[in-house]
């Protein structure tokens, strides 16, 4: 499943639908097949989301190289290569800030 964050304040979001469901319960959505953050929600989900890139940063850079994930499963079960949280996020923060600068909502499966 592929879901699209959408804004009209700037570009889509699509991400797999595992990975989607991770962003919206960090930003505190119920992970589903639509939903929406509105412009009063924003400054929480982006502080939200950012707290957890900045968690996951810390928990890596404390690991050493040789215990740091190389791989990850895919929900489907396969392996994949692995992405860091600030890797798979990045995109959907720039959405959420230009989203709050521009003072509209970000929505998925709309």
């Amino acid at each position: 499943m592929i879901v699209t964050f959408q804004s009209k304040a700037s570009g889509d979001v699509i991400m797999f639908g595992d990975v989607a469901h991770k962003m919206m319960e960090i930003m505190g959505k119920e992970a589903g097949d639509q939903g929406i953050v509105t412009v009063e929600q924003l400054p929480e989900a982006l502080a939200r989301l950012n707290a957890a890139i900045a968690a996951d940063r810390e928990a890596n850079k404390a690991a050493a190289e040789e215990d740091r994930p190389q791989f990850e499963l895919a929900a489907d079960g396969s392996r994949r290569p692995y992405v860091s949280l600030g890797q798979r996020a990045t995109p959907l923060v720039e959405l959420l800030q230009w989203s709050l600068k521009k003072k509209v909502p970000v929505v998925w499966g709309v």
